[in-house]
């Protein structure tokens, strides 16, 4: 290590004295319940994306118990918009784990922690180390953008001789004392002044021993992901409307993109689109602007097709199957889980109604 331990945690919280933040709806009030709910809302999500998310969840589950014991569609309904919904779909199984399991307290101990689903080794030490006050290091996106500029790690922070590096710094600075003060710095100093572009390095308590503003490989550093052209894949949603303004719904499996939550009636070819046309008995039909979503690893080009048929929908839709009223989308008596574009095209369905 090119610099002293003691001066990079003295360092860092003395900004963290100054400048760090210490009023986010889930430092006041702290609990494991708020704090691992916030962690798992904060993966590779913004903090100001989170927090009305974070307030909305606890205004509706205060606690672990109310968590375990809600449906699984509210809470899909609540994490529409957010993102990699596996983290919600954990959140719940994990709340049910800590009632079963742990007796409804959130155990002490990381490794108990990282048997919960969606809780990893740094979520784990974020919990322990901000609510039990036990020494334990992390390793978020904002932690490895930290450390990666300081030390020049010339790997992509990906990669796994490049993690087991980041791991070995994190545990060699994490100090005994005041561990909750210093990870929420290394995760402030992340978010709000090594940021990934522009990073304000004249404001960075770093800076003198920092590597990477040593020999101006700030904007080289972290070093990305290797890329890979982004697969384009398409399919036509059908957006069933009956005579009396209602939209069919179908509920995706539980695993996989968007599992669990509910989207249009989906074709990835034209050929099952026009038998599954050919069974309904359509008045007029709409073919509306295509436009793309992109996830992770691929790219989704969606053609939206509005199909006004002719029949009144049935009493009782088939299982898996909801005739979904969209201008009642914010009932929560309605409350669903839905992907952020099929969110997006009810409300333009609703509007032009």
């Amino acid at each position: 290590m090119h610099c002293s331990v003691t001066w990079f945690r003295n360092a860092v919280l003395a900004w963290y004295d100054r400048h760090g933040r210490k009023d986010l709806p889930w430092q006041t009030g702290k609990t494991a319940y708020r704090v691992w709910l916030s962690e798992v809302m904060l993966q590779q999500t913004q903090v100001t994306t989170v927090i009305p998310y974070f307030q909305a969840f606890t205004e509706r589950f205060p606690d672990v118990a109310a968590l375990a014991e809600a449906d699984i569609d509210e809470v899909l309904h609540l994490w529409t918009g957010l993102g990699y919904y596996a983290r919600a779909r954990n959140l719940h199984k994990a709340a049910k784990a800590v009632m079963d399991s742990f007796g409804g307290e959130f155990p002490a101990d990381p490794e108990a922690l990282e048997t919960l689903p969606g809780v990893g080794r740094s979520t784990a030490a974020a919990i322990v180390s901000s609510v039990f006050d036990r020494r334990a290091a992390i390793l978020d996106g904002n932690v490895k953008r930290v450390l990666s500029r300081f030390f020049a790690l010339e790997e992509w922070p990906g990669s796994t001789a490049a993690q087991k590096q980041l791991w070995a710094w994190s545990e060699a600075l994490t100090p005994q004392t005041r561990v909750a003060d210093y990870n929420q710095v290394m995760m402030d100093l992340g978010a709000l002044v090594c940021k990934r572009s522009r990073p304000a390095c004249a404001e960075c308590p770093l800076s003198e021993e920092c590597l990477a503003h040593r020999h101006d490989l700030t904007s080289e550093l972290p070093k990305s992901k290797p890329k890979k052209a982004k697969p384009v894949r398409t399919c036509f949603m059908v957006l069933q409307q009956s005579p009396e303004g209602q939209v069919l719904l179908q509920q995706r499996p539980a695993s996989g993109i968007w599992g669990g939550l509910y989207s249009f009636p989906e074709f990835s070819d034209e050929g099952a689109l026009e038998h599954y046309l050919d069974s309904i008995a359509i008045e007029k039909q709409e073919h509306w602007t295509p436009f793309r979503h992109t996830f992770s690893h691929y790219h989704l080009d969606i053609a939206p097709i509005v199909v006004h048929q002719q029949t009144a929908v049935p009493g009782v839709a088939e299982s898996g199957h909801l005739w979904f009223n969209p201008h009642l989308l914010d009932d929560a008596e309605q409350a669903i889980g839905l992907p952020a574009p099929v969110k997006q095209l009810l409300i333009k369905l609703a509007s032009s109604m």
